[in-house]
């Protein structure tokens, strides 16, 4: 009986197995020839890289994405971010009820672990609600971006890129059809809010949306949502402010730029850090505390259960929280009268420290491996894609390009943590799990 539960795989370890499977399908794909500008396979390596970075809905990219590859090429990777984002539990739900399969306890648990839900109640309607979602915004999204298009591309070819955009912008994606992102619209109302609106619709998390949208008011919802939206709306205003107030009078980013064009690139770039990727102005350009601010803001992230990554806001938020309580003296978590328990704030610890060690693993390693690939390589700019790589943000001051072999590979199986989750990971890695049938007795430690 042991050899059989032993064997048997876990939900955390399918869901592994599952974007890992995605991914080496994308591998292949792009990899083909058709895939290709210059008729020729870019190498599975790349193939491997853009793979992993459009199903972990990065961003990040070794070769150039307009250029290198052909519309087949970029159709691949749009389907590649559309699956990464939604999960591929999600797609698994809907074909099977297209088929008439039935969908079992086993399956639920498998979607309950892969939308990052409290409950396996009631996942396959929500599952359903999220590819609902998902269509709707993207497309309304894509035609608004089509209109706004049409006159400098014609009307296909703005269509092809407004769906394109907009699949990768709502799953926080960062991939883009210009090889210098957004930066031509650095000052374009349309494309700023639209863009921005997709990323953060995206980055909130569908538990949120759907509970905005059947409450009524602010007091009716629940803890989860409160907090991401009050964190949500603080890292958009302390972004654009600090953005603004950085790079006011850099030459290279803002200073040229006229009073409204400063203000929409600082907001943009503000809250781009939250795993989009995009950007309107040249990361490369930057000042040294910016760069630390946005390395910063790549940590948090976005929230649970959304297409972005990162430690999610609602954790950062948590751990904030249990400080300032532990400063007052208060045994208790709390916030919009509500108590927080001891094991959710435990559990944001640990998702904090893990995080923190993938991030510091990865550059650590990435100083090995890429010592000889830049000149003046600084430890800033390591630090700066590993925390881009585990954020799945997408936002690069120029190394991934520079790679060698064993740097891509870090950086993609950074991507791949950042994307499923550390506790994810942990968990399905970790042996079985035993419940202690005894306790040790307490001794108290000297702390700080």
């Amino acid at each position: 009986m042991r050899n059989s539960k032993s064997t048997r795989l876990s939900s955390p370890r399918i869901i592994i197995m599952g974007f890992g499977l995605v991914i080496l399908i994308g591998t292949i794909l792009l990899a083909l020839p058709l895939a290709s500008e210059a008729g020729e396979s870019i190498g599975i390596l790349d193939a491997f890289f853009t793979s992993a970075s459009a199903v972990c809905v990065t961003g990040l990219i070794v070769v150039d994405t307009p250029s290198a590859f052909t519309t087949f090429g970029e159709i691949v990777i749009m389907f590649l971010i559309q699956v990464g984002g939604l999960g591929f539990m999600t797609f698994g739900v809907i074909i099977a009820i297209l088929l008439g399969k039935r969908i079992g306890l086993k399956e639920r648990l498998l979607i309950q672990q892969s939308t990052n839900t409290s409950s396996a109640q009631g996942v396959v309607r929500l599952s359903l609600n999220i590819f609902l979602i998902s269509v709707v915004i993207e497309a309304i999204s894509a035609l608004i971006l089509t209109f706004r298009w049409m006159g400098e591309y014609g009307f296909m070819r703005a269509l092809y890129y407004g769906v394109f955009h907009s699949i990768s912008a709502f799953n926080n994606a960062g991939f883009a059809l210009w090889s210098d992102s957004l930066m031509q619209y650095v000052g374009d109302p349309v494309v700023n809010l639209l863009i921005a609106f997709l990323f953060i619709t995206g980055g909130i998390g569908f538990t949120v949306i759907l509970d905005v949208s059947r409450k009524r008011s602010w007091k009716d919802l629940s803890l989860h949502t409160k907090l991401v939206l009050s964190v949500t709306a603080v890292l958009i205003v302390v972004g654009t402010i600090m953005i603004f107030a950085l790079e006011y009078n850099n030459p290279a980013t803002l200073g040229d730029l006229s009073t409204t064009d400063k203000l929409w690139a600082s907001f943009f770039q503000g809250v781009v850090p939250r795993t989009a990727g995009f950007n309107t102005l040249d990361i490369t350009s930057m000042m040294a505390p910016s760069l630390f601010f946005i390395i910063f803001l790549m940590f948090i992230g976005a929230s649970s259960g959304s297409t972005g990554g990162g430690i999610k806001t609602n954790t950062f938020a948590v751990l904030v929280l249990s400080v300032f309580s532990t400063i007052r003296g208060q045994s208790d978590t709390q916030i919009y009268q509500r108590r927080i328990e001891l094991q959710f704030v435990m559990r944001s610890l640990s998702v904090i420290i893990i995080s923190l060690g993938v991030v510091l693993v990865s550059a650590f390693l990435l100083t090995i491996t890429e010592r000889n690939s830049m000149e003046n390589l600084d430890f800033l700019t390591i630090l700066f894609e590993a925390t881009s790589a585990f954020g799945t943000v997408g936002l690069s001051m120029g190394l991934t390009y520079e790679l060698s072999p064993l740097g891509k590979i870090i950086i993609i199986f950074t991507m791949f943590i950042g994307r499923l989750g550390p506790l994810t990971l942990a968990f399905a890695l970790a042996q079985a799990s035993y419940k202690q049938s005894y306790r040790y007795a307490e001794e108290k430690i000297l702390i700080g």
